[in-house]
């Protein structure tokens, strides 16, 4: 995936328009998990969204394999803060919904769900609706729908940032073994510099407003990984490095 001076304005009620980013290059490689940091403002949501192809920037361009991403693209998935599950739906057929839309034939479409519920933990929630799940198990609703039509890229914004320290540690963990099984490429965007360490093979950290690359951190802890990795003395390195371009305003 290709990411080419991209600049996105949005227009204010009093004053001029506000540059939102101005200028970001960016290149993720297949299967490579990619951390987006940045201070509040700096265009991280939204630079998700001209990924995701659900936002036109006012200049600049995005390629996957090749191919201009003008609007949304089957190729790649989007896991939002909340997972903005259908409420009147069961958590099957939230999940199925992408492949429903895509004209998928019922035998063929169950087959998949059954697939996806089972790869994040939900196969005995199927039945259920949204207001009968956790926090946890409705984001894992929303990235098993992500996942329906096999995009070759997941974006990730902020998904697990509602959930309490623990359970998004073990939703970290999680969120890799998937990634492990899939072979997904992740983009994937952290107010946390911890989680950001954890999750990614590389870390980018976005200037404040307007949102510009200012860094690119590559993290060298090796694979696989687990909670105890965060105690090692390469994560303390990492973190001073990506502080120093981030200052204040950051999770630490």
């Amino acid at each position: 995936m290709a990411v080419r001076d991209v600049a996105v304005s949005f227009a204010r009620p009093e004053g001029g328009p506000v540059t939102a980013l101005d200028g970001v290059d960016l290149d993720v490689a297949p299967g490579e998990v990619v951390a987006l940091i940045g201070p509040n403002g700096s265009g991280k949501s939204t630079l998700l969204r001209v990924v995701a192809g659900l936002l036109r920037p006012d200049r600049g361009s995005v390629a996957l394999d090749g191919r201009a991403v003008t609007r949304p693209d089957p190729g790649i998935g989007l896991v939002f803060q909340e997972p903005r599950l259908l409420p009147w739906r069961s958590v099957a057929s939230n999940v199925g919904y992408p492949l429903e839309i895509a004209g998928w034939p019922p035998g063929r479409r169950q087959q998949r769900v059954t697939e996806l519920l089972d790869l994040v933990g939900l196969e005995g929630a199927a039945a259920l609706r949204p207001r009968e799940l956790s926090g946890g198990m409705r984001q894992r609703a929303a990235i098993a729908r992500a996942l329906a039509l096999e995009p070759s890229v997941l974006l990730l914004d902020e998904p697990f940032s509602a959930l309490d320290a623990l359970t998004r540690e073990r939703f970290n963990v999680e969120l890799l073994e998937l990634w492990s099984r899939t072979g997904t490429t992740i983009l994937v965007v952290t107010h946390s510099i911890p989680e950001a360490i954890f999750l990614a093979d590389r870390v980018v950290v976005l200037s404040p407003r307007p949102g510009r690359v200012i860094a690119e951190i590559d993290v060298t802890i090796a694979r696989p990984r687990s909670l105890d990795t965060l105690d090692e003395a390469a994560v303390s390195a990492t973190a001073r490095r990506i502080r120093s371009h981030l200052g204040e305003g950051t999770e630490q």
